[in-house]
């Protein structure tokens, strides 16, 4: 399937629809991409790669949306990818029935192909410690140990480990954290998540650690560098904030030297806090709000991880499994 052209953006209903989504529904600019991504798709489908907006919504029938489904079907997507794509397709249809700009929604009665549900990547907790100590232990280990940018950045990658899994908060929730939203005192970290939605998560006490021992080796660092740009927590060696994909390649380098999988992704550390959490007794309402999830069903996926550990367990020790 191609990209979404950029002259679909242009379409009066297109921009009507991305502005809703921003000022009304507090969407992220990346949903806003997304969204924007798959109505550029069902563009194709139904008009061609040469289309040119304004478009003719009142034109899109059951049998375009029949093939729009067909087409990621037949380009192999995953069943996850198709959902996820006629979910958007449908809100927008949702969307334009509502301000009148059709009479109908033509995705409303078509069905998603059916998806396995994937149980998340997590570690177990001595794989966690492992990961949570390699960044300390990779600093020691460079021959610029004891220089100001070398300390610094180690004790960084060693605070923002600490956090997201003492919070177990999304990578785009913890790199843009600013001092304001941090309470050392109280162990307390003030977390935005989708939607803009705020919420308060408690701070380990190797975490508060592993932010003071980052802050002190900070202000070495960056004395005499003038002033620094906003009040960010983390910070990349140019003073600025640290982007998600800056602390993924840091994350890959300390899962190789902690002998873990390359291939986890800083969400996994959100998995293992919950299963985790769930393993030692924590009720799900409070996972839940943890997390930040909107839907109860959500959280209770690591439900099934932490029955799916048992039982391997049993079928590992006892003698009649």
């Amino acid at each position: 399937m191609k990209k979404s052209p950029i002259e679909a953006v242009i379409d009066p209903c297109v921009d009507h629809f991305s502005r809703y989504l921003a000022h009304e529904k507090n969407a992220s600019s990346h949903t806003v991409t997304n969204y924007l991504m798959d109505i550029g798709q069902f563009v194709h489908s139904k008009w061609g790669a040469d289309a040119k907006p304004p478009f003719k919504w009142v034109d899109v029938d059951k049998y375009a949306a029949r093939k729009f489904l067909i087409d990621f079907q037949k380009a192999g997507m995953e069943p996850t990818t198709t959902s996820r794509k006629l979910s958007s397709i449908r809100t927008f249809f949702k969307f334009l029935e509502r301000e009148e700009y059709c009479s109908g929604n033509p995705f409303s009665g078509l069905r998603a192909p059916k998806r396995g549900r994937k149980l998340p990547d997590i570690m177990s907790i001595a794989e966690a410690q492992r990961l949570l100590e390699a960044p300390l232990k990779c600093l020691k280990e460079r021959p610029d140990s004891s220089s100001a940018e070398a300390q610094y950045a180690g004790h960084r990658d060693a605070a923002i480990l600490e956090v997201l899994y003492s919070t177990g908060g999304r990578v785009s929730e913890i790199s843009k954290l600013t001092e304001p939203e941090v309470d050392l005192i109280s162990s307390i970290v003030k977390v935005r998540g989708k939607g803009k939605k705020e919420r308060l998560c408690p701070l380990g006490g190797p975490a508060c650690k592993a932010i003071r021992a980052m802050q002190e080796k900070a202000e070495v660092f960056f004395a005499g560098k003038g002033k620094l740009t906003g009040r960010y927590i983390f910070r990349n060696l140019q003073g600025g904030p640290l982007t998600t994909r800056s602390i993924e390649r840091a994350l890959k380098k300390y899962l190789i030297a902690a002998n873990l999988n390359a291939n986890l992704s800083p969400h996994s550390l959100r998995h293992s806090f919950a299963t985790h959490m769930l393993d030692a007794g924590a009720d799900l309402r409070s996972v839940q709000e943890l997390l930040g999830h909107s839907s109860l069903s959500t959280t209770q996926l690591y439900t099934q991880v932490t029955v799916e550990r048992l039982k391997k367990v049993y079928g590992e020790a006892h003698p009649r499994a």
